[in-house]
């Protein structure tokens, strides 16, 4: 039997490379014989730029910036051994680079210090990727940093955040570095979201963010008002393209601002993995995240898996921290589950993760154990 192990970190708790190492480290005690693969995964989220380092090869490069919340903090980027500068966004304005949640004064200053210091360190192309945002300011902080300027309707400079959106009246890219009009930018999307309305980085991922009902309202109407400023500006019309709602609207903000391509996140890192030929001949593949919910079919890693193995006809387990889905939604994309807080509180697995997330993974191995053994039944 050839097992992959192909998952996404456990936000919060666990790299993507911790979890592969305990998951394949369960397997092979209870199944020996077995081939296991270790391929540690992310999507434009948290944990990318490693994931991309481990196939491309580089180093990592440090920079002081602003935290989401106005702090000094020290973020890491990549450099690839062929040059190209690799962003998280999640490195500087991420949800786990605050103290507390600041859903509507949080913005994206600090990814766009990140950009420039990597610009003078002579940089011209870039990986961004966007997932894992503490914001919800469609960009314009990072766009600020690189000399945009944002006025209101008395001609007052400022700096949007997601509360202040609505106050833009006029953009000025005119002071943007000339550097960025040299530089190539590719965006990781680790989402399919456009920026507003039902599905948008507002109603969607405010919330988890700390956003009230109230609060996401504001935010969907400030991103709806920012895009309607941007085409007047800019001419450039992407509020609707999926993954402009990647990163709070930081999707949008790099398509408008930079020139940006967006692409989905995962597919471009199972495309430098290779990924659809190494698992083509495998019995099996398990991937996993912290929460697996309706948002994990969305652009995440589990959707790229499930379509990669899907192709090749490849069942798919799912280790996750908690899940809530229905039974019938996961029957429909064939997915089994295992909770690695089954018998326990979410709480108490967040505490102990490895512990947790070995007792899980005994139990897919016990599973396969049995499935083996009633299949050599059938066959005697």
């Amino acid at each position: 039997m050839k097992i992959v192990v192909a998952p996404d970190s456990f936000k919060g708790s666990l790299s993507a490379q911790q979890v592969a190492a305990i998951v394949r480290g369960g397997l092979a005690a209870r199944i020996p014989a077995c081939e296991i693969v270790e391929i540690p995964l992310a999507d434009g989220g948290e944990g990318s730029l490693e994931a991309i380092l481990a196939v491309l090869g580089g180093r990592i490069e440090q920079a002081s910036v602003l935290s989401p919340d106005k702090r000094q903090i020290t973020a890491q980027f990549g450099v690839t051994a062929g040059g190209k500068a690799v962003l998280e966004a999640a490195q500087s304005c991420g949800i786990t680079r605050q103290i507390g949640l600041h859903p509507m004064d949080s913005n994206t200053y600090g990814f766009g210090q990140l950009i420039l210091q990597a610009l003078d360190r002579g940089l011209r192309d870039f990986i961004l990727c966007l997932g894992g945002t503490a914001t919800t300011d469609g960009g314009c902080g990072m766009a600020a940093a690189l000399g945009a300027e944002f006025s209101d309707s008395e001609n007052k400079g400022f700096v949007p955040n997601g509360a202040t959106l609505g106050d833009i009246a006029r953009v000025n890219m005119s002071g943007v570095d000339a550097r960025v009009r040299q530089s190539s930018f590719m965006v990781f999307c680790d989402v399919d979201n456009p920026l507003y309305g039902p599905t948008g980085a507002a109603f969607v991922y405010g919330p988890q963010k700390g956003a009230d009902a109230e609060q996401v309202r504001t935010l969907d109407d400030g991103l709806r008002h920012l895009g309607g400023v941007m085409l007047r500006a800019s001419g450039i019309d992407c509020a609707h393209v999926p993954g402009s709602g990647a990163g709070g609207g930081l999707g949008f903000g790099c398509a408008t601002m930079l020139g940006a391509r967006l692409v989905r996140g995962i597919d471009a890192v199972l495309d430098l993995y290779d990924f659809r030929h190494r698992i083509a001949d495998a019995d099996l593949v398990v991937t996993g995240e912290g929460k697996l919910d309706a948002q994990s079919f969305s652009g995440k890693v589990l959707s790229g898996v499930l379509r990669a193995a899907e192709a090749g006809a490849v069942p798919v387990v799912s280790i996750c921290g908690t899940c809530t889905c229905e039974k019938h939604v996961l029957r429909e994309h064939g997915l089994t589950v295992f909770e690695a807080s089954e018998g326990s509180t979410v709480e108490e697995s967040l505490q102990y993760p490895e512990r947790h997330l070995r007792e899980a993974t005994s139990r897919v191995a016990d599973s396969l154990r049995k499935r083996s053994a009633a299949c050599r039944k059938g066959a005697i």
